[in-house]
């Protein structure tokens, strides 16, 4: 049960890896449309299915845009840096980014937005609001900053785990609430976004530098951008979920 509510939870990500890797495998050289094009398109038509057929609430959808508006606007920043690229062309594009990149953090928003509706998630010593607000602006502000000035990432992972060592988050599996430290819940989030993105680069949805040659496995230290990633997701869907105690 816990496995087939997980899969049901992260249904859109799912459905955009195996685009990824579909057309990476099948999409033909002489199409019309560029590959990305037909992503971004893609991503599109499954998103509106999913509100369509009340997947996903309204609410869950606000939130989600939020994320694509925040992947975007990272993106254009780190593919001007150099720290990846989009190697195909694209129309449906702004600068070097193609629009399926933004889906692609929507994706993130939607497993936990899902997730903590499927598995009705509590929580116990949950921190004052203000404080992770101002946890995730300072990762979000890292990720650009530390190109100039000194990353302090060590000091945001040490933080992340001062404010939430005490968190646990309960999740019904089937009739009770079970629970975990949400530390290692953030962990093992971003363990799995990190195999995807190893799919995902397999399947060029975007390149890293090294990869231009040919594919290898994505740095392990992009585990520890995605567990900091996770805490802004996480703080973001928290803007529209409830943070609920077990008893109530």
């Amino acid at each position: 049960m816990f496995g087939f509510k997980q899969a049901w939870a992260c249904l859109f990500g799912a459905m955009l890896l195996f685009l990824l890797l579909a057309t990476f495998l099948f999409y033909p050289d002489d199409a019309p449309l560029h590959r990305y094009d037909f992503l971004t398109l893609a991503a599109l038509g499954i998103q509106v299915g999913m509100l369509v057929l009340k997947l996903e609430t309204l609410e869950e959808a606000k939130v989600i845009l939020i994320f694509h508006v925040v992947g975007t606007v990272m993106e254009l920043f780190k593919t001007a840096v150099g720290s990846w690229i989009y190697p195909e062309a694209a129309i449906l594009r702004i600068g070097g980014v193609p629009l399926f990149s933004g889906f692609m953090y929507a994706a993130v928003g939607s497993y936990i937005a899902r997730v903590w509706r499927i598995f009705d998630f509590r929580f116990t010593h949950y921190p004052p609001h203000w404080a992770t607000w101002l946890l995730a602006a300072a990762v979000y502000v890292n990720f650009f900053a530390h190109h100039w000035t000194v990353d302090i990432r060590y000091a945001l992972f040490a933080a992340t785990a001062l404010l939430f060592w005490r968190t646990r988050v309960y999740f019904r599996n089937w009739r009770e609430h079970r629970w975990m430290p949400l530390l290692v819940g953030f962990g093992l989030v971003a363990l799995f976004i990190w195999f995807a993105e190893n799919i995902a680069t397999f399947a060029r949805a975007w390149t890293y530098p090294g990869q231009e040659d040919g594919w290898q496995m994505v740095s392990l230290a992009k585990f520890g951008s995605w567990y900091l990633l996770m805490l802004i997701s996480f703080v973001l869907v928290a803007l529209m979920q409830p943070i609920r105690a077990p008893d109530q």
